[in-house]
């Protein structure tokens, strides 16, 4: 599917309609790309590399003689699996090669992209801007709730009103961000390489349009790294945590020994069975080791309690 976008409008034609001195956008399928590559002329390690989607986010961006080509691997938190589609760029030409959009939504994005700016006014860079734009729209709410779920988290674990899986959520809240930075660091290569444009295919009065989309690629990926050191800092804290409960529960175990230690030593004392100890004869021994028993725990329990042991 392609389109010419001149003064008059946008309008649809086929490939061999396609005149260079208007802009052409277009969204193909590997299929469609392999047919018609011998009108474009890509170099053929670009086609292959479009014939399965990267398992990476950041597989580069290629600077071709006369176009730009980079994969692009898009988050998709609700799939189980990201969408990934391929950028072609020259000049007057954008096309982009449909490797995984199993729900049609990034093919939504890049369709509403496309009505964005007035046909006379559009350009390729405008069309990239829009697109990235469209890609980062929700972006800033999703973080917000992230932090906002850190902050309660954050709460618990002062409250001392951990769950048991809480060490869990925040690795699962440290995976989705390493994932998010990664995403945001792939998106700035793309427009590194535009904004640099050393092949010379983009328009230099254009290009401001996608450097604007890069600064906010750069403050969603800064707002990510400032969250992962937030989850570090819980994960540290919870450590502590844990040591800390430890720590007093050895500490209570600790105590206890101390105070009924002595108890060892009576058992053990009498535990020797001579026959010449004067209480296995006596009427009332056991009596009296009994009394000795808490006389002695409570003396003990009296000097821990003014060492401040518990």
């Amino acid at each position: 599917m392609f389109f010419q976008i001149t003064k008059n409008g946008m309008e649809e034609i086929s490939a061999e309609n396609i005149n260079p001195i208007f802009l052409t956008v277009g969204y193909l399928n590997i299929d469609e790309l392999c047919e018609l590559n011998s009108l474009f002329r890509f170099d053929e390690s670009t086609i292959v590399a479009c014939k399965n989607a990267s398992s990476f986010f950041r597989s580069g961006v290629e600077v071709h003689i006369d176009y730009t080509f980079t994969e692009l691997r898009i988050m998709n938190e609700h799939e189980e699996a990201d969408d990934c589609i391929a950028l072609y760029m020259k000049h007057n030409l954008m096309l982009v090669i449909d490797i995984c959009d199993v729900d049609g939504s990034t093919r939504a994005k890049y369709m509403s992209a496309l009505q964005k700016y007035p046909a006379e006014k559009t350009s390729c860079e405008k069309i990239l801007s829009a697109f990235l734009d469209s890609l980062l729209a929700d972006d800033y709410t999703v973080l917000e709730a992230i932090e906002s779920e850190l902050s309660e988290q954050e709460e618990t674990l002062f409250e001392k009103k951990i769950e048991k899986d809480f060490n869990l959520q925040l690795l699962k809240t440290k995976k989705l961000l390493s994932k998010r930075h990664s995403y945001y660091a792939q998106l700035l290569d793309i427009t590194d390489a535009v904004v640099e444009n050393d092949n010379g295919i983009f328009d230099d009065s254009n290009i401001i349009y996608v450097d604007n989309v890069s600064k906010r690629i750069a403050r969603l990926r800064e707002d990510t790294g400032n969250l992962k050191n937030t989850v570090e800092h819980l994960q540290d804290a919870y450590s502590s945590y844990l040591d800390n409960s430890m720590n007093n529960t050895m500490k209570i175990f600790t105590v206890l020994t101390s105070i009924f230690f002595p108890l060892t030593i009576i058992v053990g004392w009498y535990g020797m069975n001579f026959q010449s100890m004067p209480e296995f004869t006596w009427r009332f021994g056991y009596i009296y080791v009994i009394i000795l028993s808490i006389v002695v725990v409570l003396i003990f329990a009296i000097i821990g309690k003014w060492k401040k042991w518990f």
